[in-house]
């Protein structure tokens, strides 16, 4: 039985990126081996978009965007896409330090790992 995802994100500087996971988003964490970190991600969902050429994305979720861009920012997080609301949810991103973007969303729908 499938009870997990791993999501990979492929980076120009891994330690940074990590140290942001870790120091800014607070994410924990555990150690894999020589201070390569795995972190525990908030519960997730995955939906398929129709597309020509298949591609992958990561949006973390929040409840307010408003507050939550607010309380990064405090934090020096870049935010790197104006605000757009869309049917499904009010969506931004934000640049990762080794230059990669996550998106952040507040869903406007029911949310999956809600059920």
């Amino acid at each position: 039985m499938i009870n997990g995802a791993h999501v990979i994100i492929y980076t120009t500087d891994a330690d940074a990126d990590r140290a942001f996971f870790r120091d800014v988003l607070e994410y924990p964490s555990v150690d894999a081996g020589h201070g390569w970190l795995i972190f525990k991600l908030p519960p997730a969902e995955v939906a398929m978009h129709p597309a020509e050429v298949g591609a992958h994305e990561l949006l973390l979720m929040c409840d307010n965007l408003e507050q939550t861009m607010a309380d990064l920012s405090v934090r020096g997080v870049e935010f790197v896409r104006p605000v757009e609301r869309q049917q499904w949810g009010v969506l931004t991103a934000f640049r990762l330090p080794g230059g990669g973007e996550v998106g952040l969303y507040e869903p406007l729908h029911e949310r999956a790992h809600d059920l």
